[in-house]
């Protein structure tokens, strides 16, 4: 970019996840003059999509998996049927506009997902893209998961490359700060910072794609409280999302939606410095807080279903820290470090008083915590690959599954802490990725997609995030190529 001059597209996508590069290249395919603007430098780019393994919940690709809208609808607060979301998203057209603006879990942009989930795979695999079912980190799982190969990084790379080859023009080191809107209220382009100097840019359509505000801790207290200084970005894609997008349409009359108050949260490992350090192996031991006392039930099933609720009973701790006790029979649990992805080695001791005084805890509460739980654990049938049902007895908070003595030499310990991976606030779209005001009318030539549009509450619905910044980057792009 050019100092004092004005660039003039059809489509500008801020971002260059796989939210922004789905919208790019499919506006690019249609004939548009696109450009892209991304804070971060080339090869730092393309967000937390770059850093992730990029789960698909799906059972094949073209079918979302069996219990999609089951729990997306479970996470809106458990009230929501979910024969109740496939019967709304058949008769979202006749809801007011004011409706849809009010509703807090959406049947349209649900379906909509649902319904272009496996045509906007097949697209990325005419660009190159190869999809398997390859080993995840979770040791039990209660669904099915695809994942591209090569991870997220691949879905970046692939893209960045056919937007470059389809002429897009990808302007790195660029913070997209205003929107421009005409007499009129339409979107008409927007104030761009690189390097220190401002610049406009005119476009027919704007499409935000440049995620969430995990990465500003001012808008994460300002939402999520205090604690969040407890909070890191899973990994360094995070810190590049400061939550612009969303607040530059907000200010122009944007509706929000999702949970502002809430994020997707994953357990890591606070001592790595890898991108998503996860550890997934707490249901096979205990939590102990800072005073060495169990807070939560480590097992209440497979560990893809409880890992986020589990975690955000970490974040909520003292300090937001938890350390996962071990001991040597966590060797019986078959390939068991799958579950880990921290490049540390765990903190070991020969006893629990030793185990105790290297991790900073009292070592007569911790092994009275032990000395609990072992009293509480039942004889019965260990089958680590399955929920068992082996439960504490007489114990609070008690454990469901996996419930076995922690006294075999050598004790191990994981700190844990929780990772804010996305924010769940954002944007108000409908199913073609247009954003709505809060009477529920689309602002003419805006769109987002990807983290800057909010649907997840409370919890998240596991392995949809890339899906869904794919399917309405590649809607909005579609859409706003119509105009």
């Amino acid at each position: 970019m050019q100092d004092n001059e004005r660039d003039a597209y059809d489509i500008v996508v801020v971002g260059s996840g796989i939210a922004g590069l789905s919208a790019a290249v499919t506006a690019a395919e249609s004939g548009q003059r696109v450009g892209i603007v991304e804070r971060a430098a080339e090869g730092e780019h393309g967000g937390n999509t770059r850093y992730t393994e990029a789960y698909l919940r799906m059972k094949s690709v073209d079918e979302t998996a069996d219990d999609f809208e089951y729990h997306f609808a479970e996470n809106a607060g458990g009230y929501i049927d979910p024969s109740f979301l496939q019967e709304a998203t058949r008769d979202y057209q006749n809801w007011s506009p004011l409706m849809r603006s009010l509703s807090m879990l959406d049947p349209e942009i649900i379906g909509s997902l649902a319904e272009n989930a496996g045509p906007t795979l097949r697209w990325l695999e005419r660009l190159g893209v190869k999809f398997e079912f390859l080993p995840t980190a979770f040791i039990t799982t209660t669904t099915t998961r695809l994942l591209p190969v090569g991870g997220g990084l691949a879905l970046v790379e692939t893209l960045t490359a056919k937007a470059k080859e389809k002429g897009v023009a990808i302007h790195f080191n660029s913070t997209a700060q205003k929107l421009l809107t005409d007499v009129e209220g339409a979107v008409a382009g927007l104030v761009v910072q690189q390097r220190g100097k401002r610049r406009a840019v005119s476009a027919k359509a704007i499409v935000l794609a440049c995620g969430g505000f995990e990465g500003n801790a001012e808008m994460l207290a300002q939402y999520l409280g205090p604690r969040s200084i407890n909070l890191r970005p899973v990994a360094r894609g995070g810190y590049y999302n400061k939550g612009e997008g969303i607040r530059m349409a907000l200010e122009i009359g944007a509706a929000p939606n999702g949970d502002f108050g809430s994020y997707h949260a994953e357990p890591v490992d606070p001592r790595s410095d890898v991108a998503e350090p996860a550890v997934f192996t707490f249901p096979y031991g205990i939590l102990v807080n800072k005073d060495g006392q169990r807070f939560a039930d480590e097992a209440p099933g497979t560990v893809d279903a409880v890992y986020e609720s589990v975690t955000r009973r970490i974040y909520e701790q003292r300090d937001g820290i938890a350390y996962l006790i071990l001991d040597a029979k966590i060797e019986e649990v078959p390939n068991w470090k799958k579950s880990l992805r921290t490049n540390q080695s765990p903190i070991t001791g020969g006893a629990l008083a030793e185990l105790a005084d290297k991790i900073g805890l009292d070592p007569r509460t911790l092994e009275q915590t032990v000395n609990a739980y072992n009293a509480a654990c039942r004889d019965g049938v260990y089958k680590p690959l399955e929920l068992d049902g082996l439960a504490t007895k007489g114990l609070e908070p008690k454990k469901s599954n996996w419930a076995r003595p922690i006294d075999t030499p050598t004790y191990r310990c994981y700190p844990i802490i929780s990772a804010n991976v996305f924010t769940f606030g954002g944007l108000k779209i409908n199913r073609h990725a247009q954003v709505l005001n809060t009477d529920g009318d689309p602002l003419p030539g805006l769109y987002a997609a990807g983290e800057t549009a909010g649907i997840y509450y409370r919890v998240y619905t596991g392995s949809t995030s890339v899906l869904r910044g794919a399917v309405f980057g590649r809607l909005a792009a579609q859409h706003a190529a119509a105009l």
